[in-house]
């Protein structure tokens, strides 16, 4: 579905990611972990659109996205969540969503996403009570389950959810997961940038690691969590010893 090849983006002398390659495969959870500065976020970046990299080739459903505006690769059925999130704060949770659709791929626009599926998509993320309540209100948690919802308004085929669990208490990690996995159940294939690697092992079928712009390992989450590489640079020997 996705594939990057010897992707490569710098800033000035800064060399942010290094000839980094992987694919994502429709209706899988991928998993993108590494420490910060690693090249998560700026790697989302290069996808979307709001980087343009240095060298190297980014393929969606087998058409380039190199060059192209972000506008554009949303309408082509990608969708991001940011980690500081940003919502229409003079509108509704609902109006939020419905807002949402607008930078949807055709079929979104054509089907003028209904205020019954925006409430849908309210309930799945955990705000339908709050529907009618200005977004201004929101708590920051609020807030980042309101971006998700926005992103899925637009009925992508691809999301990229950058860190949406930041803030989140650990009683409310299952529950977190378990929003991922009702997403991908839908129909909706997930890159997921994350810190809480309980949350990346519970719900992820393959995860990358990125280390200073570089892809470090890649694999399945067992072959990943005891691997001797990723635990010195990323998980750490406690993990280890757990």
């Amino acid at each position: 579905m996705l594939e990057l090849k010897d992707v490569s983006v710098s800033f000035g002398g800064l060399r942010a990611l290094a000839e980094v390659s992987f694919s994502v495969q429709e209706g899988e959870i991928l998993g993108l972990i590494g420490p910060n500065g690693s090249g998560k976020s700026t790697t989302f970046n290069a996808v979307t659109g709001r980087l343009k990299p240095n060298g190297g080739q980014i393929t969606f459903l087998g058409d380039s996205l190199i060059g192209l505006q972000p506008h554009r690769i949303a309408h082509r059925g990608i969708a991001r969540t940011f980690q500081v999130v940003r919502p229409f704060q003079h509108l509704t949770a609902l109006e939020n969503v419905l807002a949402g659709r607008l930078f949807g791929g055709a079929g979104a626009k054509r089907s003028a996403t209904t205020v019954g599926e925006a409430k849908e998509i309210l309930e799945l993320v955990g705000l339908a009570g709050k529907a009618d309540i200005k977004a201004s209100s929101f708590t920051v948690l609020e807030r980042k389950w309101l971006e998700v919802g926005k992103a899925l308004a637009g009925r992508p085929r691809l999301i990229l959810l950058d860190e949406f669990m930041a803030g989140v208490s650990p009683g409310e990690i299952p529950q977190a997961v378990e929003l991922v996995k009702q997403i991908n159940a839908s129909g909706v294939t997930v890159i997921w940038v994350e810190h809480i690697v309980k949350a990346i092992t519970g719900a992820c079928d393959r995860v990358i690691v990125l280390d200073a712009g570089r892809k470090l390992a890649e694999g399945g989450v067992d072959e990943i969590v005891s691997n001797p590489a990723v635990v010195e640079a990323y998980l750490g020997s406690r993990h280890a010893r757990g």
